[in-house]
């Protein structure tokens, strides 16, 4: 399995500005995954970068880093609203699988401990496994949203090992992803996913300084050197949501 990419119209854990405009640049590009985050941008402005990538047959994933229950739950509330197909973060999983009752959106909550904003994963990595293995074991959560180098400490192929192997569902790394050897590394301890946002915002990665020609790039290494990445991602067995 080639691990999946999921770029993220955000940058410091915030939807862009520019959302809709960006993933326009982009939707060419070969990409099966768009995500965004639940603040920085109107319920509108989401919606309509929804509809734009569903048109082109894609599945969208908001992610969810509103730090207070109440906050939260708004946001997992307005997921159906805006018609994503996934629904990643937050930290109070037995509210959320309530309020997506029903909806059919897959749902994967953060693992683990954390904390702030921009997020942060802290604690062991046997406690970090141990609540991912409750979190999956709960009926209405599809998989989890890891925070794996958001932790400051710990060994990332470690922790995602231990994670996936603790976890009933896909496990879905999200957050300072910013190398080419990072997602290697991420694929090698058996991800399902990785988000990438901000480094591609920031032109740290392979072909830049354009956000369209880093997410080439990045496709263009899942794909080896033989398939075009349009191709592989289109039209290739890789698991999908």
């Amino acid at each position: 399995m080639v691990i999946e990419f999921i770029f993220m119209l955000t940058h410091q854990d915030r939807t862009v500005d520019n959302a809709l405009d960006v993933y326009r640049d982009v939707r060419r590009a070969g990409l099966r995954y768009v995500g965004f985050k639940d603040v920085g941008a109107s319920l509108e402005q989401l919606h309509d970068v929804a509809d734009a990538a569903h048109e082109d047959g894609l599945e969208v994933m908001l992610e969810v880093v509103s730090t207070s229950p109440s906050d939260e739950l708004r946001s997992v509330d307005a997921a159906a609203a805006i018609g994503v197909d996934w629904v990643l973060g937050g930290t109070h999983a037995e509210s959320g699988v309530k309020a997506l009752a029903g909806t059919g959106l897959r749902y994967c909550p953060f693992p683990g401990t954390v904390v702030g904003h921009p997020s942060v994963l802290e604690g062991e990595i046997a406690d970090i496994a141990e609540s991912a293995r409750r979190l999956t074991a709960l009926d209405g959560v599809y998989g989890l949203d890891l925070l794996a180098y958001r932790h400051a400490t710990a060994d990332v192929p470690a922790l995602v090992r231990a994670v996936v192997a603790a976890s009933s569902g896909p496990v879905i790394a999200a957050g300072s992803v910013t190398t080419l050897e990072q997602i290697a590394a991420l694929n090698e301890a058996g991800a399902w996913g990785f988000t990438i946002g901000g480094a591609v915002f920031e032109g740290l990665l392979p072909g830049g300084p354009s956000v369209v020609g880093q997410v080439r790039a990045v496709l263009d290494a899942l794909a080896g050197p033989s398939e075009p990445a349009g191709e592989s991602q289109a039209g290739s067995g890789l698991a999908g949501g």
